[in-house]
């Protein structure tokens, strides 16, 4: 096998420590769901996934159904939130995978139902409510369809009703969100009156989680706090100043590659695409094998550092699709292989997905997320050295 130019590790332990950290401000007998979609948020899902159920998660909560697939064949037989669209071609299968459906819509529940009538085997259905983020979700003038829809489909179980908050970590100021709250209870409330009694109301995310313990309900979905990232400066100091305990999170993913060519060029040189940087001394530079192709994103051009020794080395011009530069001018003895850090810890050096996002103008969800979806996983913790996930 082909030695990996970049590869990635995950650090299971501290995926569980952080898993634990929620569980810990979570009421007895509310679930908690690991959202392991998008790849476990770039860090491997079946790693992440496995970690999140040894301590402790009851559900995992994914995208699509091929992410189920691949999580029933892995042995993982925990409950399954699919959380985005399943195709009418595709329904008999998640029920035969027991995948519990999110439905957006009417069609989904009349396709859920003819389905299930024909396996003759339950529809586990999570039906989504638009309570302000204006995405996926069914509304409250729907809501009569919905409940002559479950009538008329007896093999459908209603066994969730969710929403997501739009804004409730990307401010310090919760009043929308209170907003989306309440709605939720209203929803909740006519569900009620028309004699229905939902076994799983969620709405928290990991800022909700935190923030607002009257959001948990039944069961809370834990994503980016997972992977040990806040989601926000504005998650952090919302609990500071509201006085919440802040969960200690640690980051899971440290993204690596190696050095394949040390040169030494002169003062005056250009470096890379479009003639970008000119150096101002004799430079020794270090070319690294990954490029925007690896979702090491093209922002950090001439912006962006990576660790070498423990030391930050300035990238010098633009990243390539499959190669970047960087200044080693003042790092001594960089050789040909030597590994460096992208993304994570070097010695008492790091940098963070936070401090990435910044140079991209992102968000630290997208950095991990990208990170080269082709590179392999290998599971690190504090008993072992390295594994393959």
């Amino acid at each position: 096998m082909a030695t990996a130019l970049s590869w990635i590790e995950v650090d299971t332990t501290a995926i569980s420590d952080n898993l634990r950290q929620f569980a810990q401000r979570l009421a007895g007998g509310v679930r908690l769901l690991a959202v392991v979609k998008g790849n476990g948020y770039g860090h491997g899902m079946l790693p992440v996934a496995r970690a999140a159920l040894e301590a402790g998660a009851h559900w995992l909560g994914v995208f699509h159904l091929g992410e189920v697939e691949q999580l029933r064949a892995a042995g993982i037989t925990v409950p399954i939130l699919i959380l985005g669209y399943v195709p009418a071609s595709d329904m008999e299968l998640a029920l035969r995978l027991e995948a519990r459906i999110t439905t957006s819509s009417l069609e989904t529940i009349s396709t859920a139902g003819r389905a299930a009538a024909r396996l003759q085997v339950p529809a586990r259905l999570h039906l989504k409510v638009e309570c302000g983020t204006h995405r996926l979700g069914v509304t409250e003038e729907q809501l009569p369809q919905v409940l002559q829809l479950l009538r008329d489909h007896p093999g459908v179980q209603l066994e969730g009703v969710h929403t997501h908050f739009a804004n409730i970590e990307d401010t310090t100021e919760h009043d929308y969100a209170r907003g989306q709250l309440q709605r939720f209870r209203g929803y909740l409330e006519l569900l009620h009156r028309a004699g229905l009694e939902v076994a799983l109301p969620h709405t928290a995310c990991t800022a909700a989680a935190i923030l607002f313990p009257d959001t948990h309900f039944a069961m809370v979905r834990v994503g980016i706090g997972l992977y040990g990232m806040w989601p926000s400066k504005e998650t952090q100091l919302s609990a500071l100043q509201a006085g919440r305990s802040q969960p200690n999170l640690r980051p899971a993913l440290c993204w690596k590659t190696r050095v394949v060519q040390v040169k030494d060029i002169p003062a005056g040189a250009y470096v890379g695409y479009g003639c970008s940087h000119r150096t101002t001394r004799p430079t020794r530079l270090a070319v690294l094998p990954v490029g925007y192709a690896n979702g090491y994103d093209r922002l950090l051009s001439n912006r962006g550092h990576v660790l070498v020794a423990g030391t930050r080395a300035p990238i010098l011009g633009r990243v390539c699709m499959n190669l970047t530069m960087v200044d080693v001018t003042d790092i001594p003895g960089v050789s040909l292989e030597q590994e460096v850090v992208l993304l994570g810890r070097q010695g008492e050096e790091v940098i963070s997905a936070e401090q990435m996002a910044g140079w991209a103008q992102t968000i630290n969800y997208e950095v991990v997320t990208r990170a080269d979806p082709h590179a392999p996983r290998l599971v690190v913790n504090r008993r072992n050295t390295g594994e393959p996930a």
